[in-house]
Parts: C-alpha cells; structure tokens; sequence
C-alpha cells in the first residue's frame, strides 16, 4: 500500500514548476502503478499549447475556470469545478487559465517525475519506453 500526502510532497523534488504551471507527481512510474497521478496548477493566465503525442491523459478539475481548446475542430469548452476531459487521441490543445486551476491529472503510460513539456507540448518517452 502506497500512502502520500501532498502537502509532504509539495516539499520534495516530486514537485515540478515550469511556465505557467507546478505539478506534483504523486504517484509515478517506479510506483507501479501503470499510471502517474498529478496534481497540477495552472497559473491565472497561462495558456498552454499542448500535444501529449506519448501520453494518454485524463483531468478533472477540483477548483479555478479556464478552457480548453480542441485544435482540430476549433472548438472549446469551459472548464470549472466537476469537469473532466480526456485526451485520448493525443489531442493538440490549448489549456488556458482564466484564474488559477487546480487539476488531478493521470498520465500512461506513466510519468518518471522530472519531465516538462518539450517544443511541441509534449512529454518524451525514454528508451526503455520507447522498445516496450
């Protein structure tokens, strides 16, 4: 049984801050678990452009408002406590804040814990993954 808290791991390096955002990766790949759990604040006014063209990606928003758009269809739903979105088409995006969120996030195949996202939004698999 894993147990973790977040305000212990929002002290150690399982906390991520790049533009626009922080993550603490709760549960990650040497967990086990076959999935990496998140949670992520988007900063009031970010606006991310992302392509988890490795992971598959599910959010559910536990407080703050923004959007996000659907880049091949143009199309963009609002984002308030209780909705989820799921990226499961490796879905290009933008996530914009329009005050700050706070989001549980699940990531497969899971995350290692120090990833940020690349040129392209992304997050890069490593080689192991790669050959699996």
């Amino acid at each position: 049984m894993l147990v973790r808290r977040l305000k212990d791991a929002e002290k150690t390096d399982r906390k991520i801050v790049s533009e626009g955002w922080d993550s603490t990766r709760l549960l990650l790949r040497n967990d086990n678990m076959g999935f990496s759990f998140h949670i992520t604040t988007i900063y009031r006014g970010a606006e991310l452009h992302l392509h988890y063209q490795n992971h598959l990606e599910s959010v559910y928003c536990v407080s703050g408002y923004g959007s996000i758009e659907d880049l091949a269809t143009g199309e963009v739903h609002s984002i308030e406590p209780g909705t989820i979105y799921a990226l499961d088409k490796h879905d290009k995006h933008i996530l914009r804040a329009d005050e700050e969120m706070k989001m549980a996030c699940v990531f497969n195949p899971p995350l290692h814990g120090k990833e940020v996202h690349n040129a392209e939004g992304a997050y890069e698999l490593d080689a192991e993954e790669v050959k699996d």
